[in-house]
């Protein structure tokens, strides 16, 4: 057994016998503790250390390890009643209320579904297309780099920089280092758009942006889209209708649609956005997603004029917890950006940093790309034949050729459905988040990146059809 399985068993082997001990008084010597568990001396510190972190032991340098004095509690419940005032009232000068923020839409794909739920609802790559071992390869090297927990630059590693400018097609200059694609966004929209104004988004959107954008103070106007991406002629008249300065947009793999921008619409989306002096945000966070076939380059390689703004990550092809992406523009608007990010929040932890180096700069890491592509191409092919076979209706139309979702086509209530869905122990998400307005008619979102496979994506279906049947009837 090895040290951190023994320092487990062990913690809760002196969890259970603390009662024994009245609180302030001395627990056994950690010598005592090797000899009578027969385990290391590591063993034991691991095993207190996490005590004292439960806050059940306090250790004294010199001394040695006490039980904790039990923590002091009010007699009765506290009222707290006071802060809804507080959180929700305007100051005396008649300013605004303070912003609601509503994370419901994000916290849908981010919350775990209970045991035995298949999540056909996740945003991130199942353990099983992750390169764990890569990542764990990554940091043990990276932890050995010299200078490792030395202060980055601001800006983030020139190296790490210039490796997502090549990607961009862009200078080194033109890019800033980020806490993943979520924290860009936020960076970005606080940069470019002052609180109480019009953001433009596409119609449907990815349900982040709408979140941070009205926590920001901004009011997301809806854009409508087509089986070729936003609609230029709308477009334009929104920024007419609005007077916005920002139009966000996901041109490779939309979230929720999977829909790629027209080639032909490129260049009238920036265009229609620098005549109205506005910024286009290029959400680019499913560029290394694809199923195997060519991509478009992104918007911001082929905009000379500073229109775009791009966002990028490598938490979606990776895993969730390597919170790494990069904000790349050009002009005055970088300075701002990078302001923005250094009161946020300083800088992106150089370890992480070093580590993010050391994996893309690997050899196993185009082999993880070419292995993401054919597990998300394998399971949106078995989700589709499984949606043909138990759900013909609601096959899509198109078939994406990148990203992890599908949005089935319904007219149930999709409140309804997504709970006998969870009834029938699978998970799905509802469309109604991802629309800044009044949604066209209801609609759910399912997403094949969080499963184990074929087998799963059969059951899930399945499942799904199940609860389908159910809400049909009316039971």
């Amino acid at each position: 057994m090895n040290d951190g399985s023994s320092s487990h068993s062990l913690a809760d082997s002196l969890r259970g016998e603390l009662k024994r001990f009245s609180p302030g008084a001395k627990l056994p010597s950690s010598r005592s503790l090797v000899d009578r568990f027969g385990v290391s001396p590591v063993t034991v510190s691991r095993a207190l250390a996490a005590l004292a972190a439960e806050g059940l032991v306090e250790t004294r340098p010199g001394s040695g390890t006490y039980r904790s004095q039990p923590a002091a509690h009010p007699a009765g419940p506290v009222d707290t009643s006071w802060q809804q005032v507080a959180l929700t009232a305007g100051d005396q000068h008649g300013e605004p209320a303070p912003r609601v923020v509503d994370a419901s839409g994000v916290l849908a794909t981010l919350a775990a579904p209970p045991p035995g739920v298949i999540p056909l609802n996740g945003g991130y790559l199942h353990p099983d297309l992750q390169p764990q071992q890569a990542l764990g390869a990554a940091l043990a090297r990276a932890a050995r780099r010299p200078g490792a927990w030395d202060r980055p630059p601001v800006e983030g590693l020139t190296a790490l920089r210039t490796w997502f400018a090549r990607e961009a097609g862009v200078g080194p200059a033109q890019v800033l280092i980020t806490a993943g694609g979520q924290a860009a966004l936020t960076t970005a929209l606080r940069a470019l758009a002052p609180p109480g104004s019009a953001l433009l988004v596409e119609s449907p959107t990815y349900p982040g942006v709408l979140a941070v954008a009205r926590a920001a103070g901004l009011r997301p106007v809806p854009v409508p889209t087509d089986a070729d991406g936003v609609r230029p002629d709308l477009l334009a008249d929104a920024f007419d209708a609005t007077g916005a300065r920002v139009f966000f947009c996901q041109p490779l793999f939309q979230n929720p649609t999977g829909t790629v921008l027209a080639p032909a619409r490129r260049a009238q989306i920036t265009g229609i956005a620098r005549a109205a002096g506005a910024f286009v945000i290029e959400d680019d966070f499913a560029r290394r997603l694809g199923h195997g076939g060519p991509l478009p380059a992104p918007l911001v390689a082929d905009d000379p004029h500073g229109t775009v703004v791009h966002v990028t990550s490598l938490t979606k092809p990776t895993s969730p917890s390597l919170r790494v992406g990069a904000l790349i523009a050009r002009g005055p608007v970088v300075e701002r950006l990078r302001a923005i990010q250094v009161v946020d929040s300083f800088f992106v932890p150089r370890p992480l940093q070093e580590a993010t180096l050391e994996l893309v700069g690997a050899p196993a890491w185009p082999r993880h790309l070419r292995a993401v592509a054919t597990g998300l191409r394998e399971r949106r092919d078995a989700m589709l034949a499984a949606l043909r076979r138990d759900l013909p209706d609601l096959v899509p139309d198109r078939v994406p050729s990148g990203g992890y979702q599908l949005r089935l086509p319904d007219g149930t209530d999709e409140t309804e459905l997504c709970t006998a869905a969870l009834r029938a122990s699978v998970a799905v998400a509802a469309g109604r988040a991802y629309f800044a307005a009044e949604a066209p008619a209801p609609y759910i979102r399912v997403s094949f990146a969080d499963t184990s496979g074929t087998e799963e994506i059969d059951e899930g279906i399945r499942r799904l059809a199940a609860a389908f049947t159910e809400v049909r009837a009316g039971i």
